[in-house]
């Protein structure tokens, strides 16, 4: 028998400031690119090219992140019983494979004008404008990552990752042509390129793994330790107990199940109503939506194991 399915009521729709911060990262990432291409253009720089094709890269997986967003909050239908928002998840792949591959394609860049050489010029410019686009990517990371956490969207903390990713390499560029204009050296400029691709890389690869294992249901521990607990506490005040306790995260909805074992003699009603009362609490502790089914038995059939339903 299954006990009956709890969840938060929500609107199938991105909250207002979900919309509202990724719809501002859009428009700021191609503002950026803009001004980075301009200022690459300019200079001639091998770091800022580099912090450029990052920005190419950032654009395209902020337009998809943007349509996933969207997507992850329509409701189940006929053909997706279990909703769509594990589209976060391949938002997040996407987001972190175009990193990787903006980090090899610096990597190159920085190499062929190392070996070619080539002069740096207009400098202030470019210390100008790309300081000027990290401050802006530093405060849009930062609210992406605040709002991410909030709504446990791990599309806009992906997001806001990617973003904070392209102020370190802005950062990489304002110190290399700060070092070309006090030493005189260009060398400077395609070494922190290559330093910048090599973030961005480990960036991407760290993205993908954590996308990876939402995509094969890897289990939060943190979260299984707060359902224990919560699990513990209920079932030593009912005389209950519980097994076969399993848990996933589908990019916005954390769903669980479990087998509630009961005295023999608790009637269906009560039944009914206690694992109700559990639900619900369980529901409660994973924001934004939780989602629990239970399996009741009672005492003398705990020891049965279903086999169809063996870990």
């Amino acid at each position: 028998m299954s006990g009956k399915m709890e969840s938060r009521m929500e609107d199938h729709r991105p909250s207002i400031d979900e919309r509202r911060v990724m719809n501002f990262s859009l428009v700021v990432a191609v503002v950026l690119l803009g001004v980075k291409v301009t200022a690459a253009i300019l200079t001639g720089s091998a770091a800022i090219y580099s912090d450029a094709a990052e920005s190419v890269t950032h654009v395209l997986a902020v337009g998809f992140a943007a349509w996933a967003l969207r997507l992850s909050h329509k409701p189940s239908d006929d053909t997706h019983h279990f909703g769509h928002d594990k589209v976060a998840f391949f938002s997040a792949a996407l987001e972190g494979a175009m990193i990787s591959a903006a980090g090899v394609l610096i990597f190159y860049e920085a190499a062929r004008q190392y070996r070619l050489g080539s002069p740096v010029e207009a400098l202030d410019l470019g210390l100008w404008l790309t300081s000027a686009a990290a401050v802006v990517n530093t405060v849009l990371g930062l609210a992406l990552l605040r709002v991410g956490r909030r709504r446990r969207s791990g599309l806009l903390e992906a997001n806001g990752e990617h973003v904070l990713a392209d102020v370190w390499t802005s950062v990489g560029v304002v110190l290399a042509l700060l070092l070309v204009r006090w030493t005189g050296d260009g060398w400077w400029d395609p070494l922190f390129a290559g330093i910048a691709g090599g973030k961005l890389l480990w960036t991407g690869v760290r993205l993908m793994k954590r996308s990876f294992g939402g995509l094969m249901d890897k289990a939060d521990l943190e979260v299984e330790a707060s359902v224990r607990d919560l699990l513990d506490g209920e079932c030593a005040n009912r005389g209950f107990s519980y097994h076969n306790l399993r848990h996933r995260h589908s990019g916005r909805t954390h769903w669980v199940e479990l087998h509630l074992v009961m005295p023999d003699g608790v009637g269906l009603r009560e039944a009914h109503e206690a694992a109700t009362e559990i639900e619900a609490g369980i529901a409660a502790l994973l924001e934004p939506e939780g989602r629990v089914i239970t399996h009741l038995e009672p005492r003398s059939a705990e020891d049965r194991e279903e086999n169809w339903e063996a870990r």
